[in-house]
């Protein structure tokens, strides 16, 4: 007779997983000592405002994540998609801000930064759409080789012309808001958090849920997947590459702009505003893997915990230094980041 096979225990299953994650685990684990550090150095209010803020920067990774795992597109005129948010939120808000200021109308006080940030949102989906028919499907089509390289010089380009010609149109003025709401702040577990703020982190987790669901739930979803995974046999499936790639850019467009509205009360839009957070959200994808979207979103959260603690402990001077030295000792570390890299075929564009 043949002896039965002992089971794995509950235990010795969660060995073997945090085992074969252990790069995740260990820098989940340091940010967890991190976020203890801060909420005894300077109290859970700033645990708050890191949430806050990772909330934001987890929205723009995960656009920049989507682009990169479904289109390998290393996509350098994102930020310019936040710059564009940016001034359609101002543009909508400032004259539906000033009617209210004159005419004291309540509801559309409540609204109106609601309204900024859907019609950013639109703007971007059009604007993305455009720009993958006009640059990237005619690449597509003509020649893949080189891809990476063509298509990073192409964002680069793109990103240059984008803050140019925005400075030719509008001019180098800033343009912002002092707030969005005109109301005390309002307090949550005895901390005070700016109205604002909890306005954008709102947006924020909202829009991921919905990206969530669309990605698992929804059939154009699981089409987008299937062609992270294997673009041949998504088409020999009869999915629509040229669909879901403008799909695709136009969503990480539209998520971009979305942030960029959201923040309008902190970054104003002038023509070069996209740059910090293009830089930010290229720290967390490398951080946690290129073209991982889920991952993205936990990193968010950890580079934004990361630069709080840089803050608090060393000197706001170094707020940006610090992520960039943590991201290079973790690709020296672990090359395909912390989550593992979901880009196919990087190495033979």
């Amino acid at each position: 007779m043949e002896r039965a096979m002992p089971q794995e225990s509950f235990w010795d299953r969660l060995v073997i997983r945090l085992r074969s994650n252990l790069p995740a685990v260990v820098v989940l684990g340091f940010t967890l000592l991190l976020a203890i550090a801060i909420a005894i150095e300077a109290g859970p209010s700033q645990i708050i405002n890191s949430i806050v803020s990772g909330g934001i920067l987890a929205l723009l990774a995960a656009g920049l994540a989507l682009v990169f795992g479904v289109m390998n597109i290393p996509h350098f005129a994102h930020g310019e998609s936040f710059m564009v948010g940016a001034y359609v939120g101002y543009f909508v808000f400032t004259p539906l801000n000033n009617y209210v200021q004159e005419n004291g109308n309540a509801f559309l006080a409540a609204i109106a930064p609601v309204i900024a940030v859907i019609v950013a949102a639109i703007v971007g989906l059009i604007l993305g759409a455009i720009l993958e028919r006009l640059i990237f499907a005619p690449l597509r089509h003509r020649t893949r080789v080189g891809w990476v390289m063509n298509t990073f010089l192409l964002t680069v380009g793109l990103a240059y012309i984008m803050i140019n010609g925005t400075t030719l149109l509008l001019g180098p003025n800033f343009r912002g808001i002092p707030r969005y709401y005109y109301i005390p702040p309002i307090e949550i577990l005895n901390i005070r958090i700016a109205a604002d703020r909890i306005f954008a982190f709102v947006v924020s987790v909202i829009t991921i849920i919905a990206l969530t669901f669309f990605m698992q739930r929804t059939r154009t979803g699981r089409a987008i997947r299937a062609v992270a995974q294997d673009e041949t046999g998504a088409q020999l499936v009869g999915i629509d590459l040229d669909f879901i790639h403008t799909l695709t850019f136009a969503l990480a467009t539209a998520t971009a702009a979305m942030a960029g509205a959201a923040l309008l009360y902190m970054f104003q839009a002038y023509p070069t505003v996209g740059l910090k957070p293009l830089y930010l959200s290229w720290y967390v994808v490398m951080l946690v893997g290129l073209g991982n979207v889920y991952g993205a979103v936990i990193g968010g959260f950890i580079v934004a915990l990361l630069q709080t603690a840089t803050q608090q402990f060393i000197g706001i001077a170094w707020e940006d230094v610090v992520p960039t030295i943590v991201m290079i000792i973790i690709l020296i570390l672990v090359p395909s980041g912390i989550f593992g890299s979901e880009v196919k075929g990087v190495q033979e564009q």
